[in-house]
């Protein structure tokens, strides 16, 4: 039976339309669910989509296709440029073959005069999300080089404001919200990795859409490396969402039979940013690889020693973690050789035994006759020029001239690119893991890609890196089966789905600021699944941003996440043990949620309120938090809605903060907290309650169970 020209994909309530009828096929819908159609309809959706002819434009009218090209006719953001020696720059793709399935098709399209052919291929997931990639292969003799390859989806018409995130060390992925005028608006990553100032998502929808409703469309790249991602609108009425890895100088040389793909485009849409996340969410929880078991409690030793190893110490907070209900301990950097400060020892990844005379086993031994999982910091892909490693092999630093690039935190980056080098790396690390009780591996990146070539006078090396470095984690995770990896990147600065294909968790900020920490989790969860963010309970006197802040604050907000503690807990009080035991218990029982459930924003109208929730699956139970930033326009304030339960369904509504609430004497109490509260979905949802009156800088958490 022959495709029919214009073909219906669906799945996860999305439905994607796509016409063939008209040459190179272009999505004439890309969103809500049509449901069951007939071709006839289908047929008559797509001649309802098609351009007439204007005045003072082409002839022939063009819009966006799958691959749309200058040669066409195309006078917006081309999917395919490049040349052949400056030579063979008018592609022009033709359909060839297809092959389609209810959720997924494939076009192959080819160029006979310019000797290329592509492949595109868009899925449909059970999740509702699009996954979308192009790949095109040189059929000539002479090289063909490819300048930019992207990957584009269509945007309804009245999709005319733009959310995306900016941000930069301590503060990554700040949202910011703008117009979608005519033109483009472009985000660009040159810097090796996404960065902490690149957008984790670019998102575009009628003007106001927030979490809980409002039509929004959004696209993320999943890749690591250098990034373009860009929204467009024409004048011809066309608008649309796009992406591609921005490839350096003469970094995509393609010989004959050679080929490119794009990295995997992944589009989400929904009813508000809740419903456009949670595609992502489910997506990447059906992989799998995606963790499976209960998040391990986690105590990182950054904060609380730095560079200070001396194994009383560390035996120390091993044994006061392991008693206020840690699982994992995770030693951080410092345990290599010459590595007493962060000016020298990159590369070296052989245990100091300056400072670990008997090796790691002491510590490692101890941890793991605690009950807890031991864990060690690495940074594969850097190098101090103070190092052993740097000066036997200087040709191994990345760079583009003779001078080595500008430093960064004293170090360069590995050319891991480089064969030698990435076996050396490979091998070091491997006998590290063999040679100690080692679950997890704390892998971290403190530097931007600058001038990154293969050597004086070289070939840009981004690309090769990126996959170099997606090669050797690969490898590492099948020889070492249950070998867990979380990627920290100067914090947040490499925070995207093709390393966390791959990883386990990342490490969401080095800013532990509770208060910082909301912004930026709530924007990182528009992508990343909850479970996969480190979220850790922090000093009272936050190290980062040097406010002050309580136990209680610092808790809530690292509850909705993969929860942890950075802190000396051996300089606890009696007291605050116990309180942080309490909150390390509430994680426990709330992680099951975390893992499984559906995250919710609640649009609050007063800018000092966060509310935001976990609903289970089935909306049986549920965990919310309210926190107050500052202080509040009216006092007491007005109700807060709880969203994502069911509407007709009752529901017991508790405070279950640690500690309890607080109430000064000059307050009355607030009288649902001390009742028998009963309320249904629909009440909680529309209605909602009074919170508690609250000083800034304090939150409650509220638990909601089915009755």
């Amino acid at each position: 039976m022959p495709t029919p020209d214009v073909v219906h994909l669906r799945a996860g309530g999305t439905s994607v339309c796509i016409d063939s009828s008209t040459g190179v096929p272009r999505i004439v819908h890309w969103g809500p669910d049509l449901g069951r159609v007939s071709q006839e309809t289908l047929d008559s959706l797509a001649r309802a989509d098609r351009l007439q002819r204007a005045s003072g434009g082409l002839d022939e009218t063009v819009g966006l296709s799958v691959v749309s090209t200058a040669a066409s006719g195309w006078a917006g953001t081309p999917a395919l440029e490049g040349h052949r020696d400056g030579d063979a720059v008018g592609v022009r793709f033709e359909l060839h073959a297809s092959e389609v399935t209810s959720t997924s098709v494939r076009f192959d399209l080819t160029d006979a005069e310019m000797e290329l052919s592509a492949r595109y291929v868009l899925r449909v997931t059970g999740s509702g999300l699009v996954r979308a990639r192009t790949t095109v292969r040189n059929d000539g003799a002479g090289v063909y080089a490819v300048q930019a390859l992207h990957v584009m989806l269509p945007l309804p018409w009245e999709a005319t404001e733009l959310l995306d995130t900016t941000g930069r060390h301590l503060r990554e992925r700040s949202a910011q919200r703008h117009e979608l005028t005519f033109g483009t608006h472009v985000r660009e990553s040159r810097r090796g990795r996404p960065g902490a100032d690149f957008t984790l998502l670019l998102a575009a929808g009628t003007p106001g859409f927030g979490f809980e409703r409002g039509t929004v469309h959004g696209a993320h790249l999943a890749w690591s490396g250098n990034s373009r991602i860009f929204a467009e609108r024409t004048p011809t009425g066309d608008s649309f969402l796009g992406a591609g890895e921005l490839y350096l100088p003469g970094e995509i040389r393609l010989a004959q039979g050679e080929e490119i793909s794009s990295p995997e485009l992944l589009g989400s849409w929904g009813d508000g940013l809740d419903e456009l996340a949670v595609r992502f969410h489910e997506e990447w929880r059906s992989r799998p690889q995606h963790p499976s078991r209960p998040r391990p409690i986690t105590l990182n030793t950054w904060e609380a020693v730095y560079f200070d190893h001396r194994l009383p110490k560390l035996i120390a907070l091993a044994d006061a973690a392991a008693e206020i209900g840690v699982e994992r301990y995770v030693l951080d950097d410092g345990w290599f050789r010459h590595r007493r400060d962060d000016t020298a020892g990159l590369g070296d990844w052989y245990v100091d035994d300056t400072v670990w005379p008997d090796g790691l086993h002491p510590i490692a031994d101890h941890v793991v006759a605690k009950g807890m999982e031991f864990g060690l910091w690495f940074e594969p892909e850097m190098v101090n020029p103070n190092s052993d490693l740097a000066r036997s092999h200087p040709d191994w630093i990345l760079r583009g001239r003779t001078d080595l690039p500008p430093s960064a935190r004293q170090q360069q980056v590995l050319n891991l690119a480089h064969p030698d080098a990435y076996a050396y790396i490979r091998q070091v690390i491997t006998d590290i893991l063999a040679a100690y009780p080692i679950s997890y591996v704390k892998w971290d990146h403190n530097r931007d890609l600058v001038d990154a070539a293969a050597g004086p006078g070289g070939a840009a090396r981004v690309h090769a890196q990126t996959l170099a470095v997606y090669r050797l984690i690969d490898e590492l995770k099948t020889a070492h089966p249950g070998l867990e990896i979380e990627s920290c990147a100067s914090g947040g600065a490499r925070v995207d789905l093709g390393i966390l294909d791959r990883t386990d968790r990342i490490w969401t900020s080095d800013c532990l600021d509770p208060i910082e920490r909301l912004e930026n989790q709530r924007y990182t969860a528009l992508v990343v699944p909850p479970e996969m963010m480190g979220m850790h309970l922090t000093t009272p006197h936050v190290h980062s941003t040097g406010r002050t802040v309580t136990l209680t604050l610092s808790g809530a907000v690292a509850l909705f996440g993969h929860f942890g503690i950075e802190w000396d807990v051996t300089t606890l009080s009696d007291t605050d043990a116990a309180t942080v035991g309490a909150w390390v218990a509430l994680a426990k029982r709330v992680r099951p949620l975390v893992a499984t459930g559906r995250l919710v924003n609640a649009d609050v109208a007063d800018p000092g309120l966060d509310v935001r929730g976990v609903v289970a699956a089935d909306a049986a139970s549920a965990f919310f938090t309210i926190t107050q930033t500052q202080t509040l326009i009216s006092s007491p304030t007005g109700r807060v809605r709880l969203p994502g339960l069911t509407p007709d369904r009752v529901y017991r509504v508790q405070l279950v903060t640690p500690g309890g609430i607080v109430e000064t004497p000059a307050q009355s109490p607030l009288e649902w907290a001390h009742h028998d509260t009963v309320l249904t979905g629909r009440q909680l949802a529309v209605v909602g309650l009074r919170p508690p009156v609250q000083n800034p800088q304090q939150a409650v958490v509220i638990e909601v169970t089915a009755i």
